[in-house]
């Protein structure tokens, strides 16, 4: 018997011999009838060493971890036994020196007549494909630990720019405004058309400036447009640019706000003070996001996130026929409002703290705190000015101050306390307050000491304010 499976091995002996992968013959009494020269050369032992051998007592008799390996179990010896083919992945091969290298076999059965004469074991040492999969999967498990640190970081890093908000003059702890602050942060990584409501001196472009400054566009340009600084023709060439000679006095070509906000942000303030050819423009660009600039016809495109504020109830003026109903839904995508410093009283204390670091910085003085009847004092009061007009009123007393505690001198009307403002128009409150500052300033308007420095305002935005509101001197 023995015989017939070294002849049915020596028919193929020739092919056998020059194959890369390990081959052993065994008869059905598991003892080596055949070795060829690669498995020699991968177990150090000799085919005159092994052959008439049970194999298994020389190079497979222990587990990779030492425990015994029976014979009885072994797949090689079982498939001379039943006659069934097997494949082995996860066992090892001792050496004659005795290290041991890691194996993929297959135990085939022979049959002659239809009689199991004996086994094949075809093996192969995969050292180097389990010592290429382990480094791969470090390498892998690295890129993974390292992608976990960054994106926890980067998570941490979020986190603190949008909890800490100390430096950005976003500040408040109530109610109201952390609502506000959590819809910044949700709206923040978006490209949403974002439109800022709320009163004038509320902080509306502190908003825009920290949308942007959260949002994926952080590196690239906030171009900010006044709406209300320019009359109707000029806020066209403002917003979209001009060709030269599109006009008199475009002396050459000029870009406007739309293209130097590309792949940035452009924060249109006072939006309700565009004109109706300048809103269907708009309007095309928010569509299309292409326009052509004053006198050209090329078509310009352009990747622009907008935000756009405004103290205005835009959509009475919808209702008015002042302003398009397009337009008005294209921006109020995701509203944030505003609110007014009197419905968040609470922060007054908070507010002070933060202006008077600033202050001290800026006039070079050492104010630790402010007084108890102080910060009553400022409760009281309606602010129809806002964050704007109490900075205003701060900076006047810290000139005014000579010791370290800030004590309010200026005395406040309390017929303009927060109980008599109720159930009056904002526009009421706010032409009371311009007119209580215009009479402070001798109704002067611009220059260092005129009522729209006092009220932190542009010149022409103070105009169009009065205008609007139908102030007039006397």
């Amino acid at each position: 018997m023995p015989a017939n499976i070294k002849e049915f091995l020596a028919d193929s002996q020739l092919l056998l011999n020059a194959v890369g992968e390990g081959v052993y013959g065994f008869d059905k009494e598991g003892n080596a009838v055949f070795v060829n020269p690669a498995s020699e050369q991968m177990t150090g032992w000799k085919s005159e060493e092994l052959l008439g051998k049970n194999i298994h007592k020389y190079h497979h008799h222990t587990y990779a971890n030492g425990e015994v390996y029976p014979s009885e179990e072994c797949s090689i010896y079982n498939t001379m036994r039943d006659g069934v083919e097997r494949k082995i992945t996860d066992e090892v091969f001792w050496r004659k020196d005795g290290t041991s290298f890691p194996v993929e076999y297959t135990s085939t059965p022979v049959y002659k007549d239809g009689e199991l004469i004996g086994a094949v074991a075809v093996f192969r040492d995969v050292s180097q494909q389990r010592l290429a999969d382990s480094n791969l999967r470090a390498a892998l498990k690295k890129v993974q630990d390292l992608t976990e640190k960054l994106q926890a970081e980067n998570s941490y890093l979020q986190e603190e720019i949008n909890e800490n908000w100390h430096g950005s003059g976003l500040e408040g702890n109530s109610p109201k405004f952390l609502a506000m602050l959590q819809q910044i942060k949700l709206v923040a990584q978006t490209d949403s058309t974002v439109l800022i409501l709320g009163e004038n001196g509320t902080g509306k472009e502190l908003v825009a400036r920290n949308l942007h400054q959260l949002s994926q566009r952080h590196n690239t340009p906030l171009v900010k447009v006044n709406c209300a600084a320019f009359s109707s023709n000029l806020l066209e060439s403002e917003l979209f640019g001009h060709e030269k000679g599109a006009f008199t006095g475009a002396s050459e070509k000029r870009r406007g706000r739309f293209e130097l906000a590309d792949k940035g942000t452009l924060f249109l303030d006072e939006i309700g003070e565009l004109s109706p050819d300048a809103q269907s423009k708009l309007l095309r660009v928010l569509q299309e996001r292409e326009f052509e600039r004053v006198g050209g016809s090329k078509t310009i495109k352009v990747d622009i996130r907008i935000i756009a504020a405004t103290n205005q109830d835009l959509l009475a003026m919808v209702e008015q026929g002042k302003f398009r109903m397009d337009l008005y839904y294209r921006l109020n995508v995701f509203p944030i409002v505003m609110p007014a410093l009197r419905e968040r009283i609470e922060d007054i204390p908070l507010l002070c703290h933060s202006i008077l670091a600033q202050l001290n910085t800026k006039l070079n003085k050492d104010i630790k705190s402010i007084s108890k009847h102080s910060l009553n004092k400022l409760a009281s009061y309606h602010w129809p000015g806002n964050i704007r007009e109490l900075q205003n009123i701060l900076e006047r007393e810290v000139i005014l101050s000579t010791s370290t505690t800030l004590q309010i001198q200026q005395k406040f009307d309390k017929s303009q306390s927060v109980v008599r403002t109720f159930n009056k128009p904002l526009a009421d409150i706010e032409k009371a307050y311009i007119i209580e500052v215009l009479n402070d300033c001798h109704w002067r308007i611009g220059g260092k000491n005129g009522a729209a420095k006092i009220l932190g305002l542009p010149d022409s935005t103070l105009r169009s304010r009065m205008i609007k509101l139908k102030i007039k001197r006397g």
